[in-house]
Order: C-alpha cells, then structure tokens, then sequence
C-alpha cells in the first residue's frame, strides 16, 4: 500500500523525495497496547486524504512519496530493534530521501535519530510530547519507550515542547540539564514568542519526532498514554511550520497511534499531519 493511495509513478523509490517506513513495534509499551496497529491505520486513512493540501496550495505527493514494507520487528529486545531502525533510515538518507517513519512506540526514534546524526553531524532534534521521556532506564531497559528522549539527549542537542507528565527523576535530571524544555501551556495557541525561542534552540538540520499524545485528549483519544491539557491541531501546525521553514529537515516520525476500532478520527488526523509535514519540508527544499 502506497502512502496516500498514490498512482505507482509517483511512489517509485527512485524518483520519490519522501521514503515512508512502517515500524509497528511496541514491545515495552506501557498501560495500554497496541501502538503497533498505528503505521497501518496512519496508510489506511492516507488513503482517504484529498491529495490538494488547501493550505499550502499545492499536491504534495507529485513530489514522489514511496512506502516501504513494515521492518521486521527484533523480537530480541528494544535495544536490538534500535539498531534494526538506524540501518533502515541510513539507507533512506543516504539514498538522497527524506526519512518518514511511522510508530509503533516511541523507542524507535532513537534509531531514526542515530541515523540522521551520522550523516548530519550538526543535527538537533525537535522532540514533541505530552511525556518527557527522560528516565534512564525503566522496567529494566534503558531502550524503553519512556526513555526514548534521554537517549536522544546522550547523541545530540534536543529541544522538547507539550510536555506535561514526568517523574520527579525526569523533572531533577531536567533542572541540571541544559535541554530546553516547554510545557504545554506554553506552546498552547501558538506564542509567536515561544515558536521562536523553539527555532532558536535548534540547528540548521533538524530531525523532527512527534508522540501523538502532544495533542489533547479531546481530539487525540487514540494513544496508549494520554494526558490531559494537550495542544490543538493548529498550536502543533504553527510549531511545524515554522521550524520547517527555518530549518532543513532530515526526517521525521509520527509515533504511538494506538488505533481504536470503530473510530477512525484520530487516524485521519495522524495521516493528514504527516502529509502536512512533508509539505512544508517540500516548501522549504524547493524555496532554496
């Protein structure tokens, strides 16, 4: 299945600018399972997506978009399915593509990020959460889908927004660090003032890695953790847009859909959000 249902000349991996990869891992996902049903319920509603985005004017997937085959999950353990996704996103980024993985749980990103570091050496990350993910370890995995930040940290400069649930080990280990870090309440309806503090702590090449459960329950009821006091679809558009367009983006992933039957809302939101994605990251490559 091709991303968006698009004709095959547009999804041929040679000619496509954006490569999709599938990850439905969710091994050490805690509370509530099944994030691993996400990538496919994220290209089932691709599917039913007008391919014009009214915003930006223009039909992105002429662009070229191609879809991998799911990975094939490490049932070894979290650290092992690292290792599994940094090679299948080297190979994306050195082929020339634009990485667009979709979880699955948040371990995965690690990897991704892994990847995109080795071949952008002065990459930052853009980290877009409800939860910090900064244990050290935790339930005996420092590979655990509530570590997936800290390791991030350990590899390069990171900057977090939406966060609004940590534990107090998180909440010490943030106060010596010096990661930026901003709450919900800051990023919610869009600061002009805080979007910028946020593209001023990043780099030029960015990786983007976004848990779903950043948005309020209200209009994203289909994670694994939701939280309370979330952001709405245009204070998540306003942070993209803008870091999109100061900043060139190596890759991005869409992570922790866990699908509920019978309710394919939030399903449609995640597919539309990636497409929205890769059109500014398009917009941005072809004003260079």
């Amino acid at each position: 299945m091709n991303f968006g249902g698009i004709e095959a000349r547009y999804a041929s991996f040679e000619s496509a600018a954006f490569v999709v990869a599938p990850v439905p891992y969710d091994l050490t996902t805690t509370y509530q399972g099944g994030s691993r049903r996400g990538p496919q319920a994220i290209l089932d509603a691709s599917c039913n997506m007008e391919l014009y985005d009214e915003e930006l004017g223009n039909e992105t997937y002429r662009a070229g978009i191609h879809t991998l085959e799911p990975l094939e999950i490490e049932a070894s353990g979290p650290e092992r399915m690292t290792v599994s996704v940094r090679k299948n996103i080297a190979e994306i980024i050195a082929a020339g593509k634009i990485p667009v993985m979709l979880g699955g749980e948040h371990s995965i990103s690690v990897g991704a990020v892994r990847a995109a570091k080795e071949r952008f050496p002065g990459l930052s990350v853009l980290h877009l959460d409800a939860h910090a993910d900064m244990r050290d370890s935790y339930q005996g995995t420092p590979f655990s889908h509530a570590c997936a930040a800290r390791r991030i940290a350990e590899v390069c400069p990171l900057v977090q927004a939406g966060i609004r649930s940590l534990s107090l080990e998180e909440a010490l280990f943030l106060r010596e660090s010096r990661i930026r870090t901003y709450s919900a309440d800051a990023v919610r309806d869009g600061s002009p003032e805080v979007v910028e503090e946020i593209c001023g702590g990043l780099s030029d090449d960015v990786y983007i890695t976004l848990d779903l459960d950043v948005l309020d329950p209200s209009v994203m009821p289909a994670t694994g953790t939701p939280e309370p006091g979330g952001i709405q679809w245009w204070d998540i558009i306003k942070i993209l847009k803008a870091v999109s367009g100061r900043c060139r983006v190596r890759g991005f992933d869409v992570v922790e859909l866990l699908p509920i039957p019978g309710v394919v809302a939030p399903d449609f939101l995640a597919a539309k959000l990636v497409y929205r994605m890769m059109g500014y990251v398009l917009e941005r490559t072809e004003s260079r």
